[in-house]
């Protein structure tokens, strides 16, 4: 690249690769890193290392976390009779912002897609099945996307819960057709909670 020295132009496109940040917000980036005490960048640097080393799934849910048990799972104060399974860890951090929802999570880390070979065992499908015949689940709460995938997977769920007789409900139309939940208004997220249907 014109103009800059090698390694602002390798840390330039590096942070081109991830999500949401274009050329010219990168480049800002390298900017503010360049003017920002050396402590400050390293502490940054530390972090991102250390994040990628100690976040791990949740063994119950697969939400993302510091220990085996995620904070939520392990939070006597919520309502493991009910479930709120969504695609992946940051609709939990959307849901948990309307602070609407006393539930539990599952987190399927994906979505059905037969013409990418995605299938049940490909997503954390098996340990939803294993809650509820294990746990005293009144009802599952199927928070996958609108979208096509979205809701394949949600009319799966709702097929294989059926013979275990618990209830399952999806949320509300409230979130546009073809949107993400994490992009979705927390008003919308709450009354689309609210307003669940049966599946």
């Amino acid at each position: 690249m014109k103009g800059y020295a090698d390694w602002m132009a390798r840390l330039v496109e590096a942070l081109v690769r991830l999500p949401g940040i274009g050329r010219r917000s990168a480049e800002r980036i390298v900017f503010h890193i360049l003017k920002t005490p050396k402590a400050e960048v390293e502490n940054l640097a530390a972090l991102l290392v250390s994040v990628k080393e100690n976040v791990l799934f949740c063994s119950l849910c697969h939400n993302f976390s510091n220990t085996d048990i995620c904070h939520i799972c392990s939070d006597p104060g919520r309502d493991r009779g009910l479930i709120c399974v969504v695609e992946d860890p940051k609709d939990v951090i959307a849901i948990e912002k309307t602070g609407s929802y006393v539930g539990v999570y599952h987190v399927l880390l994906g979505f059905l897609s037969p013409l990418e070979g995605i299938g049940p065992d490909e997503i954390q499908v098996a340990g939803l099945l294993k809650r509820v015949r294990e746990g005293k689940v009144r009802e599952v709460i199927l928070a996958t996307n609108p979208s096509t995938e979205g809701e394949t997977t949600a009319l799966y769920l709702a097929k294989v819960l059926k013979p275990l007789q618990v209830k399952a409900t999806r949320i509300a139309r409230g979130i546009p057709v073809g949107s993400h939940i994490e992009y979705t208004d927390q008003a919308t997220l709450s009354r689309a909670l609210e307003g669940r249907l049966p599946a």
